[in-house]
Formats: C-alpha cells, sequence, structure tokens
C-alpha cells in the first residue's frame, strides 16, 4: 500500500519497516536488514507454543469468574511487570530516536513540519514498545476465546493503552534531561534506567520471601481481608481499574484509551519544538566539548607497570557509566542474596553458595572480556618495550579483583555463621572467578566494547566454556556445602567429583584452544 510522499502514514510506514529490519537482525529498533526465512519460521513456532500455553492456562481458568479478586490481583501484576518492562523499553527506543538513529537532522532540515515527524517518532516509539508484549501476551487472549470468554480480547486496547503512556512518559523524561544535564549525559542516565528498571523489578519480586515465616503468615491474612466483600481490595474497587480495561470491560478500556490519545496529542504538540532544540544539543555536544581549556596534564612515573596497567583498566571502566550499568546490573541480584545471608534464621547454604559461585563467575568473565578482548589501543600496547605477557597478566588481575572484593564480604559473613561451609565456598567461588578470567585470557577473541551486550559476538566457544564453568563450579558449590552441614551420601560424592572433573577439562579445553598473542594484546 502506497502513501503520499511526505504524509504521515509514509513516514509511519518507514518508521514500521525499519523495526522490523532490527527486529531481524536483534540490533534494535531502526537498524539491521529483514528478517529471513528461519527467523519467520522460529517466531512462528513459538508464537504456536504461546497459543498452546495459552490454551492450556485459560482451561484451569474456565471455572473461575472474570471479575473474582483472584483473577483482577493477577492481572494488575501482570500490568505492573508489563509496565516496568515496557517503560524500560520505551527509554531506550526514545534514546535510539533522539540520538542513534542520525536521521533527524536531515528529516528537520526537509520540508516535513516537526510536529509530524515528531508524531511519527513517537508513534515508531508506541510500536517497538507494545510489539513483544503483544506476541507474548495475545496468544492467552486467543486462547481464552476459544473457551468462549471473549472479554480477555481486552488485552490489545490495554496494552496498546499502557505503550502510549509509557512512550510518552519515556520521550518527555528523555527531552527533561536533555535540558537539565546535556545531550551527552542524558544518553548515559536514560540508558542506566532502562537498564536496570527490568532488574529492580526481580529483586522486587523476590522481596516476599525475605522475610520470616511469621511474618509472610500475616501478610497472607491482611491481603486475604483486603480482597474480601467489605477490604479496600474488593471487587469494585478502583484500583482494578487497568485490571478491568485489560479484561474488557468497556468502562475502563474507553477510559484508559482516551487518557492514551489525549497523551500522544498533547506530548507530539507540545513538545515537538523542543524535540528539534534537543536535537540541535546533542550535534553541539561535540563541537563545545572541544572547545573547553584542557586541563594541564599530570604526569605521574611513579607506579610499576603492573599498578599502571590495573589503575588504567579500572579508569576505564569508571569513565563509561554505560558499560558500568551493563555490567554491575548482575550486582543487582546479590542483594536479595545478602538479605538471606545476614538474616537471623537458618542459612541456606547451598543454594547461597550456588548463587554466589555463578554471579561471581559471570562478572568475572564480563570484566576480563571487557579488560583482555575490548583493548581499545591494542598496536599502542604491543610495539611498547613491555612484555604482552605482563601486560595481559595485569589486565587478568584488573578484572578478577574487583570481582573477589564485592563477593567477599557475604563470604565473610559466611565463614563466621557456618565456618567450614563459608570456607568451601570461598574455594569454589575464587576458583570460578579466576576459571572465567583464565578462558577469558586463554580464548578471548579482540572485539570492541559497544559489543558488550551481544553476547553472541565474543564467540561461540568461549561462551560455551564460561557456561560450563559456572555451572560446574556452581554445582560443586551446592554438593560441597550441603556436605560441610551433613554427612554426604556416595551419590553426593561422585556428583561432587563429577562436577569438579567438568571444571578442571574446560580449563584444559580452554588451555588447549588458547589463541595466538602475537598480533594483539
Amino acid at each position: 500500500m502506497r502513501f503520499a510522499a511526505g504524509s504521515g502514514l509514509w513516514l509511519l510506514r518507514h518508521e514500521l519497516r525499519l523495526f522490523w529490519y532490527g527486529a531481524g537482525s536483534g540490533k534494535g529498533h531502526g537498524a539491521g536488514r529483514r528478517p529471513g526465512m528461519g527467523t519467520i519460521a522460529t517466531v512462528a513456532l513459538v508464537w504456536l507454543a504461546l497459543h498452546a500455553a495459552g490454551w492450556l492456562a485459560m482451561c484451569n481458568l474456565a471455572g473461575i469468574p472474570v471479575g473474582d479478586p483472584r483473577i483482577l490481583l493477577a492481572v494488575t501484576a501482570l500490568l505492573a511487570v508489563s509496565g516496568t518492562f515496557m517503560l524500560s523499553t520505551a527509554i531506550k527506543s526514545s534514546v535510539l530516536a533522539l540520538f542513534e538513529r542520525g536521521d533527524l537532522d536531515l528529516l528537520l532540515s526537509s520540508p516535513l513540519s516537526s510536529r509530524s515527524i515528531f508524531s511519527v517518532r513517537l508513534a515508531g516509539v508506541v510500536a517497538s514498545t507494545a510489539g513483544i508484549h503483544l506476541f507474548v501476551l495475545a496468544p492467552f487472549a486467543h486462547g481464552a476465546l476459544l473457551h468462549g470468554q471473549w472479554r480477555w480480547l481486552g488485552v490489545y486496547p490495554a496494552l496498546v493503552g499502557i505503550a502510549v503512556l509509557c512512550a510518552c512518559a519515556a520521550m518527555l523524561l528523555t527531552l527533561g534531561l536533555v535540558r537539565l544535564i546535556g545531550a551527552r549525559r542524558t544518553r548515559v542516565v536514560a540508558q542506566v534506567i532502562g537498564a536496570l528498571a527490568g532488574a529492580l523489578l526481580v529483586i522486587a519480586s523476590q522481596t516476599y520471601s525475605l522475610f520470616e515465616r511469621q511474618w509472610q503468615g500475616r501478610m497472607r491474612e491482611l491481603l486475604g481481608g483486603m480482597l474480601g466483600p467489605d477490604g479496600v481490595l474488593a471487587e469494585d474497587s478502583p484500583v482494578w481499574l487497568p485490571a478491568r480495561a485489560l479484561l474488557g470491560d468497556p468502562g475502563p478500556m474507553l477510559a484508559l484509551a482516551a487518557l492514551a490519545v489525549a497523551a500522544f496529542a498533547l506530548t507530539a504538540r507540545h513538545t515537538h519544538r523542543f524535540f528539534a532544540v534537543g536535537l540541535q544539543l546533542s550535534a553541539s555536544t561535540g563541537s563545545s566539548s572541544a572547545r573547553r581549556k584542557a586541563a594541564p596534564v599530570r604526569l605521574r612515573f611513579g607506579r610499576s607497570l603492573f599498578d599502571t596497567v590495573v589503575i588504567k583498566e579500572w579508569r576505564l571502566i569508571v569513565r563509561d557509566p554505560q558499560l558500568i550499568s551493563q555490567v554491575l546490573l548482575q550486582l543487582l541480584y546479590l542483594v536479595p542474596m545478602c538479605f538471606v545471608v545476614f538474616r537471623d534464621d537458618g542459612l541456606h547454604v547451598p543454594a547461597i553458595g550456588a548463587g554466589l559461585t555463578l554471579l561471581a563467575s559471570s562478572l568475572a568473565g564480563s570484566l576480563a572480556w571487557i579488560a583482555l578482548s575490548a583493548e581499545d589501543a591494542p598496536d599502542l600496547l604491543l610495539v611498547s618495550p613491555a612484555s604482552p605477557g605482563a601486560l595481559r597478566r595485569a589486565k587478568l588481575a584488573a578484572a578478577v579483583m574487583p570481582v573477589l572484593v564485592l563477593v567477599g564480604l557475604p563470604l565473610l559473613w559466611l565463614v563466621v555463621r557456618s565456618p567450614l561451609g563459608g570456607l568451601v565456598l570461598c574455594f569454589t567461588a575464587s576458583a570460578a572467578v579466576l576459571g572465567a578470567g583464565m578462558i577469558v585470557f586463554w580464548c578471548g577473541r579482540p572485539g570492541v566494547r559497544s559489543n558488550f551486550p551481544a553476547s553472541g559476538k565474543r564467540g561461540f566457544v568461549m561462551n560455551l566454556l564460561q557456561l560450563l564453568n559456572s555451572l560446574a563450579w556452581g554445582g560443586l558449590a551446592w554438593l560441597l556445602a550441603a556436605a560441610a552441614l551433613a554427612p554426604p551420601s556416595g551419590n553426593a560424592a561422585l556428583r561432587a567429583g563429577a562436577a569438579f572433573g567438568v571444571a578442571l577439562l574446560t580449563l584444559a579445553s580452554a588451555w588447549l584452544m588458547r589463541q595466538p598473542r602475537d598480533r594483539a594484546v
């Protein structure tokens, strides 16, 4: 279908085509290539599987009325999760629309109005935000339709309406950050917010399990009273209006649609001029920073080669907040684990030890790849008078030391609470960290830091070895910690020996497949 050149529908068709190309390559909205037949077939099979899961789920819910408080509570929780991830996706898409695409200067210099450009770009953010959630949740509505529950089709207008609200909020937040802190810092802050949103939601979902059993019982009683006929969360409570909109209730659904349309219109009408200003600020960032007076250079030659390389690697990581947010995002999952460690009741030492070992190994592998494989100036280091081996060993130490310090606090507390189990976990965590670093040391291939989120670009072999290293040491941590608390059985000893053998075999395989280092540092 063809539209008039320069019209809003013409621009929207271009936005949707770019989103389709980005979905095919996995590079995100606005970049990539058209999906191939293999990708389309895989997506179709996944969608069919989701339809089967939706049909089975609705079989279990067939006897429960749609307005039941339990259904409303579950749908409200689902909307909270979806809304959080929608806001995260919308923030990333807004940053991409403002800064990364690189086509707005061309569009704003054309005869098209800035309001039309902004409206279409905002609609593109809505499409990219709502697409994945509709892909996952719409099959459940289709399964309900097969059971005669047509009201579940409200998932379409409800999710689109929430996506519009999230897109408007994300775009306004991005533009506001441009005015407050500048365009360059806005990129980092917005991407950090988007990256942390999902992790914080996962942590929040685990808070209930951190309470003592007595408090859990009281919370269940309190929630039961609130959901009762006379409670504040009864069936007619306004808290359930978003859930009722998703369940096809005409009143809440129309109210959500009207709110979404009003938010879209107001955002497009009152911010399109500032949208152009934000782009100009982004374009002028480089020239303004180039005109700043350079600070006097302070030369310090008192450190050894090892100390210099280690501090240099740490400084490079600290100066890249976006990279910090991507790497240290894994540390957020240590928060609920630390709560469990510091509780006064019984310790779940095997589970805590396995979790600490897995997280420490993953973090060490990420930092080692950044330090060893993502060097920005490998040729400069190669022609230096320093030994390449000494430089790489210092880089490896720079990646390993922060991880050992970070996991040292919970491990030290475990040693105090359970000496034998804590010492065992110190061994497994340290071995997993060193193993992850040595795998990158031997098998890591050169890359660039911008490819850090795309783990597939680091090499299939190295990723497989890292996975085996983490699982082997994590399993060994669980088995040894359990053996420290109770006498092990024969099967447990065999499993522990097998896990230790897999860990050693993984390191041996990494050493045998090590890369030559005569051309890169």
